[in-house]
């Protein structure tokens, strides 16, 4: 049995968390992690019919909103593809009961206080967090640390939160929409202690890589909200991507490679090494890190 799984057998109070009702039967979902995710949900069980939900509304009451910012915001290049994947009875269950405490919806219209939403921890943005496990393992060996974790995944959403709940974390938010607005409109410069971006959509066909988000514009507005000497930490298995994070990073004004000989770095002991990874790695795949500090001034 894994550490994670060791944990999450226990159910540990996450703050000031409202008593648990009985979880709401939904779908099921599969994700290149779902061994875990099943451990944590429990089991699937088959959704009931219910009425069409008006454009906009949320799929759980109280939960994250379908589209945060809506038209407040110009439309553009989006990075990531929303994935409309079914959500186990845990998953919903989660979402319901915690998103009102531990999450955010992104809508841009306002300025988060990090300080005050992380009780005065520094923060760390972690921009797309897939099925939770990762983040949830970050966050539990490093408490002092703040984990604002950006994803669109719905079924991710309340897996991360279920984990979260089940380890007794405190320190994790989950935010739910458009990085580029969440930085752009709703943090405040030098707001970030660091920044990760693992394993982002590679966008593999050519006409596709203006979509890829590691790109000279998106830097530009990520140094703006890290702080001096914050690290932003990119990880891919795709090499073509990796080739090009390299390229952007090294040329950018405001960032600094950590390595002294300007290229990949080793995978931090922080980073945790997930199932899916793994696999990939027996498959003869390879992973790159890369970690460049924002410069001072």
């Amino acid at each position: 049995m894994s550490e994670l799984e060791n944990v999450t057998t226990q159910r540990a109070p996450m703050g000031n968390v409202p008593a648990q009702s009985a979880p709401a039967p939904d779908g099921a979902v599969r994700s290149e992690e779902s061994d875990v995710a099943e451990r944590v949900v429990g089991a699937r069980i088959a959704a009931p019919a219910t009425a069409p939900r008006a454009k906009g509304e949320p799929r759980f009451p109280g939960g994250p909103a379908a589209d945060p910012a809506g038209s407040h915001h110009e439309r553009r290049i989006r990075s990531f593809q929303p994935r409309r994947s079914r959500v186990t009875a845990g998953q919903g269950d989660a979402l319901m009961r915690l998103w009102p405490t531990w999450g955010l919806d992104i809508d841009g219209l306002r300025t988060l206080d990090l300080g005050e939403l992380f009780d005065g921890l520094p923060v760390v943005l972690e921009i797309g967090f897939g099925m939770g496990e990762a983040t949830a393992r970050m966050a539990a060996a490093d408490p002092g640390t703040g984990i604002l974790a950006v994803d669109v995944h719905t079924p991710g959403q309340g897996n991360l939160l279920g984990l979260a709940e089940r380890m007794g974390l405190d320190n994790v938010r989950v935010a739910n929409g458009d990085a580029i607005i969440l930085l752009r409109e709703m943090l405040v410069p030098g707001a970030l202690d660091g920044l990760r971006v693992y394993f982002p959509d590679p966008w593999p066909k050519k006409r596709h890589h203006k979509r890829r988000l590691i790109q000279p514009d998106f830097l530009t507005l990520a140094a703006s909200r890290l702080k001096p000497g914050a690290v932003l930490h990119c990880a891919t298995d795709w090499e073509p991507y990796a080739e090009q994070m390299l390229e952007v990073l090294s040329a950018h004004p405001d960032f600094e490679n950590t390595q002294d000989d300007g290229g990949y770095a080793p995978r931090p002991a922080f980073r945790p090494l997930t199932r899916f990874e793994g696999q990939g790695l027996e498959k003869g795949h390879l992973v790159h890190d890369l970690l460049f500090r924002r410069k001072a001034g």
